[in-house]
């Protein structure tokens, strides 16, 4: 397995992080950016349809915007970047949307949540999407506001896992479910929390050779992924746990904008939340016994090496001793007593020989006791 990237690679040197603590003194409601500095413009595309009939607009932050709601027909507007405040301050203006919600939309640090008011409703979530090239996670702000007869998304930035309800939409004739706001909201979130389970695919894919790898043959940079990959559950954890409070109060919600017809869907997604943090819970449990994997597969392979040490030691415990007493300064002509093995013709071979036979009858022994 690769090395897996430092998730702070993922922020261009570049770009900066508008902070929190930059609204401080600012009065309720401003309307501030607080994420990663974006230089890119907004883009703004809108559809608007009714049962046999389609169209698709697309905006820039630099076009005179013009939102005309036809009653008759349902309208999805979606904004690719929130770092203009311009923009949201329009939109705040033209939907009647109440100040501090825009300033919720624009702080990226919201926690997944579900507000309602008379005139529409109010989901934040986490869009998380699996970066192929560099194997990680990108995680956004994922915003959602519906009224009577209009959607309104805003992202942080373009790209995201919507299409296939976009095609839904094209292709699907007459659209009788989606003439409803609170199915196209939920079309949206269901689109986002689907996707999760392509991250916890792709993560248990590497758990499982990582898994392999540690039992064969247990490497430094191993750790290293083990930490990476318990920061990826801990960052879809913190995108999951707190949604499921979100979808239940969207299941439980007695807004008119919500239809009883419907709510079997959202109690739907509120069970495929479940199922993810069940299976977060359970990555993280695995990823944890990897740490446990490694470190006794670098014991045992230490166990190994100091065990064979060990024998190489105990044969040569022998062999230095007999050396140690022959090394002495002994005078055979002054006692026959005096280590009378240094006259014989043939004591150098003797002494390979006893050595030799030691060294072997040692690793016998060994063998035998089945330490080896």
């Amino acid at each position: 397995m690769r090395n897996l990237p430092n998730p702070k690679d993922l922020i261009p040197k570049q770009l900066k992080r508008l902070r929190a603590s930059s609204k401080l003194g600012r009065k309720p409601g401003s309307i501030d950016y607080v994420g990663i500095e974006r230089q890119e413009p907004v883009v703004i595309t809108q559809l608007t349809y009714d049962a046999h009939n389609l169209t698709e607009s697309k905006f820039h932050e630099s076009d005179q915007l013009k939102i005309d709601l036809d009653p008759e027909k349902i309208h999805w507007i979606n904004v690719d970047g929130i770092h203009n405040t311009k923009v949201l301050e329009q939109l705040s203006a033209d939907f009647n949307i109440h100040p501090l919600v825009m300033e919720d939309i624009a702080n990226t640090g919201n926690r997944p949540k579900f507000e309602e008011s008379d005139e529409y409703l109010f989901l934040v979530l986490k869009m998380l999407v699996w970066r192929e090239d560099i194997g990680q996670i990108r995680s956004e702000q994922f915003s959602i506001l519906f009224g009577k007869n209009w959607v309104i998304s805003f992202q942080e930035e373009q790209g995201d896992v919507l299409e296939y309800v976009r095609e839904r939409l094209r292709k699907t004739e007459p659209r009788e479910r989606f003439l409803h706001p609170d199915y196209l909201a939920y079309a949206i979130a269901d689109a986002i929390v689907d996707h999760y389970y392509v991250i916890l695919e792709k993560i248990s894919d590497r758990v499982e050779s990582l898994e392999n790898r540690l039992v064969a043959h247990p490497e430094p940079e191993h750790l290293e992924t083990i930490y990476e990959l318990k920061r990826r559950l801990i960052q879809m954890r913190k995108a999951v746990w707190p949604l499921r409070e979100a979808v239940n109060g969207f299941e439980r919600s007695n807004s008119p904008l919500v239809e009883q017809v419907y709510k079997p869907y959202v109690r739907d997604l509120y069970e495929h939340t479940i199922q993810v943090i069940d299976s977060v819970e359970t990555q993280r449990d695995t990823v944890t016994g990897l740490l446990d994997i490694y470190l006794t597969s670098v014991s045992n392979k230490m166990n190994e090496v100091m065990k064979v040490l060990t024998i190489i030691a105990t044969i040569f415990i022998p062999l230095s001793f007999l050396a140690g007493v022959y090394g002495m300064n002994f005078d055979t002509g002054s006692s026959p007593f005096n280590m009378p093995e240094l006259a014989l013709k043939y004591g150098y071979i003797l002494f390979w020989v006893i050595a030799l036979a030691i060294g072997v009858g040692l690793l016998i022994f060994f063998k035998r006791k089945k330490w080896l």
